[in-house]
């Protein structure tokens, strides 16, 4: 299953006419990738979730024919959390040992090798885990004799030695009810974040992909909205189950902002030895200066226009002249009368397009 329900605030104003899975990202749709990297380790039949302009995911997706899988689409009219998303599809996936992706990241990890701890510490679930080097502010994971023991806060100088630290692609902060620090109350239990557990010095992150058994639904609550770690996790690591950790190396980035939007398509287009990602129908004028951007489908670069590190959205047109250099860009027809989300970029109307600076 590929969790993809999302409402993609933090990627705004570029899923403002378009899901979060349906955002173009290195030729297809995000989470058409995201299927042709489950393709590649034999996983052919897929379920994703919808809720927020679910009709632009059908028609950027379509049956996943061209990604080599077949997609079974789950609706979810309120939204679920990544817990209530396994109950709603429990008819598709509760038969036999299935794999959960988050839909915001891309990766090569070695699922083959997940899919092997998993077998053989005859796991209730398998978090893939990986090191967080640089101690980015994601929610911590404890492990102890290869099983996961706890979650925390996010690293910090006094509390990284023994913990590890899970990307927000699942785990964030905001949705287990972690805080920064060595621990939190989360629905009466107190979990704290163990400091020197087997002497680790580098925290580790959860990637967003789980292997979970079948019998994982004993732990999920029915008919509500739910999240994994707190509401199915916690309990069952409370009740002797085992949560096996899967250390894993290679490359995996998270697309929750448009800045690692960009930057990972921009490293991305570089391992090719391109400098842009041009969408279907797109134009730039031979004498335009565009690089290390990502324009999306029927944008126009006129002559003499300058455009670096900035993403464009469908149909945008940057006229003669124009400089724009580390932003979003949508058309300004698409936020009229529209409130921008709390965690969306700030922006303003120049002309005909609407251009958000990209913050560091």
């Amino acid at each position: 299953m590929i969790l993809a329900a999302g409402y993609g605030t933090r990627l705004w104003p570029l899923t403002i006419d378009r899901a979060k899975p349906a955002i173009p990202f290195m030729g297809r749709p995000l989470v058409g990738y995201v299927a042709e990297y489950l393709a590649r380790f034999g996983f052919g039949e897929i379920a994703v979730n919808l809720h927020h302009r679910g009709e632009s995911v059908r028609a950027a997706l379509g049956d996943g024919g061209r990604f080599g899988v077949r997609f079974h689409y789950v609706e979810e009219p309120t939204i679920l959390g990544t817990g209530g998303a396994l109950d709603n599809a429990r008819d598709f996936l509760e038969a036999e040992t299935f794999v959960v992706v988050n839909g915001k990241i891309a990766t090569d990890i070695n699922l083959d090798a997940a899919l092997e701890t998993h077998r053989r510490t005859r796991a209730l679930a398998t978090l893939v885990l990986r090191e967080n080097a640089a101690r980015e502010r994601y929610s911590m994971v404890e492990v102890l004799d290869g099983l996961v023991i706890g979650f925390g806060g996010s690293p910090t100088s006094d509390n990284v030695s023994g913990a590890g630290s899970a990307a927000q692609t699942e785990m964030s902060n905001a949705e287990t009810g972690f805080r920064e620090g060595r621990g939190e109350e989360v629905g009466g239990r107190r979990v704290e974040s163990r400091v020197g557990v087997e002497g680790v010095t580098t925290p580790l992150m959860f990637t967003g992909i789980q292997i979970l058994d079948p019998r994982i639904f004993e732990y999920i609550p029915r008919g509500v909205f739910s999240h994994t770690v707190t509401d199915t996790l916690i309990p069952a690591i409370a009740r002797g189950e085992r949560i096996a950790a899967h250390i894993a190396e290679g490359d995996w980035y998270e697309l929750s902002t448009v800045r690692r939007y960009l930057e990972t398509s921009v490293a991305l287009l570089k391992r090719e030895g391109r400098a842009l990602e041009l969408g279907d129908g797109s134009r730039v004028a031979d004498s335009a200066d565009v690089g290390e951007s990502v324009l999306w489908e029927n944008v126009r670069v006129a002559g003499g226009a300058k455009v670096r590190r900035s993403v464009l959205g469908a149909g945008v047109v940057v006229e003669q002249g124009e400089v724009f250099e580390n932003v979003a860009i949508v058309r300004a027809e698409l936020v009229r009368g529209v409130e921008r989300p709390p965690k969306g970029l700030r922006g303003e109307v120049r002309g005909s397009n609407f251009v958000a600076p990209i913050p560091e």
